[in-house]
């Protein structure tokens, strides 16, 4: 039922909760608020269909939660009135994360689940920093991890997977250019129509940014930062395949 009345939003939007399937969001949304305290204003980017952002609100923080996408806020605004949160004050808003604007000084900013990955430039990532710093209290924490260089030259890179569900199916392609660092998935959804499938397609594009690179670029942009290996507090490791970043405005 929620399925098929939120396809008419945007095909990959639903379908993105299916590739999803096996994140344990409760999980990621005590992590990342283990960083903060307790009812602080919060602006999320990248937020996707919301999960994360959900999860912060009934935690009880001022949440307004970002995408670039029109339709991934349709999905997680509808997620919102199913969960009766509809007047918590989370509000869910059109933004490019590289060009932040909000009404008053945050406490936080946070990225959850690659959205750094999908800035594909030094300069895309360095907007980003910059306008988050902007938009940030003195002392406030931007939060964000990436996808590790590790994770997607050495196991996403290069190979392939699928899954066939009863309703839904997919394909997922990927190739990894050593030079650009730039890794394209190729992504292939075929869902049900009865007995027939209906197919259509996606490419995304992310970088592989290293530890290193997002450093400099942090404190080139005035931040001071810890990095660990994410859902922890441990030291990032050569093959760890998640890593989380912690930024305090200076």
């Amino acid at each position: 039922m929620y399925y098929n009345s939120l396809m008419q939003y945007g095909k990959f939007a639903i379908l993105y909760d299916t590739l999803m399937g096996s994140v344990d969001y409760d999980a990621w949304a005590n992590y990342v608020s283990s960083f903060l305290r307790d009812g602080i204003v919060i602006l999320e980017c990248a937020c996707g269909t919301g999960e994360i952002s959900l999860r912060l609100s009934e935690k009880g923080f001022n949440v307004t939660a970002t995408d670039i996408s029109d339709d991934m806020l349709i999905v997680a605004s509808e997620k919102q009135r199913l969960a009766g949160l509809a007047s918590s004050g989370l509000r869910f808003v059109k933004m490019d994360m590289r060009k932040l604007s909000f009404h008053k000084k945050a406490d936080a900013v946070i990225s959850c689940c690659d959205g750094v990955n999908y800035l594909t430039s030094r300069e895309d990532v360095k907007h980003f920093f910059t306008s988050a710093y902007e938009v940030l209290k003195p002392g406030g924490l931007l939060l964000f991890d990436i996808s590790s260089r590790y994770k997607l030259e050495s196991v996403l890179g290069g190979s392939c997977f699928a899954d066939n569900g009863k309703d839904i199916a997919y394909m997922w392609q990927n190739t990894y250019d050593t030079e650009s660092k730039l890794i394209s998935m190729e992504l292939s959804f075929f869902t049900r129509r009865g007995d027939l499938y209906e197919r259509f397609d996606e490419t995304h594009i992310q970088r592989a940014h290293s530890m290193r690179e997002i450093g400099s670029w942090l404190n080139e942009t005035g931040f001071e930062y810890e990095a660990f290996k994410c859902f922890t507090t441990e030291p990032v490791g050569s093959t760890d395949e998640r890593i989380q970043f912690l930024a305090r405005k200076k």
